[in-house]
């Protein structure tokens, strides 16, 4: 006669639907999800008189200064606002063939401090690149 009490096998914990609603919650936060804005970068070009340039066609470079003199090359921020480091990022952008060539489109705040358009044009003409071209918005006065 076995008077031992028997051993009871652990309970075996099925995970798979708690996976499943998880997943499902995680399917709905993101289709529910709303995205703000505020990540973008703002900029107040300066206004300028004078006929709008139809750069849709044209390959640009873009370079951003924002309003604290932090430099963008293409979307992309630039860790420092030294001339070399601006130098390696537009090297970077233009690598390729007919580098020199593509031009470069310098979106700069209205409050830009005019030492940092200066270090941009610095970097560029370092570069050797020659084709550049300054964004501005139009006034609202009519001629």
């Amino acid at each position: 006669m076995n008077l031992r009490p028997r051993r009871r096998e652990p309970p075996d914990i099925n995970l798979t639907p708690l996976i499943d609603v998880v997943f499902l919650l995680l399917i709905f936060f993101m289709v529910s999800t709303t995205f703000n804005d505020d990540a973008r970068l703002r900029l107040t070009l300066p206004q300028a008189d004078g006929e709008p340039a139809a750069a849709g066609e044209l390959d640009l470079l873009e370079l951003v200064v924002d309003v604290s003199g932090r430099f963008y090359v293409d979307g992309r921020e630039v860790l420092g606002t030294d001339v070399g480091t601006l130098r390696r990022a537009l090297e970077e952008a233009t690598a390729g063939p007919d580098a020199a060539d593509r031009p470069v489109l310098i979106r700069a705040d209205a409050e830009t401090p005019h030492q940092a358009v200066m270090t941009a044009l610095d970097a560029l003409g370092q570069l050797g690149i020659q084709r550049v071209a300054f964004a501005a918005s139009r006034t609202d006065q009519a001629p």
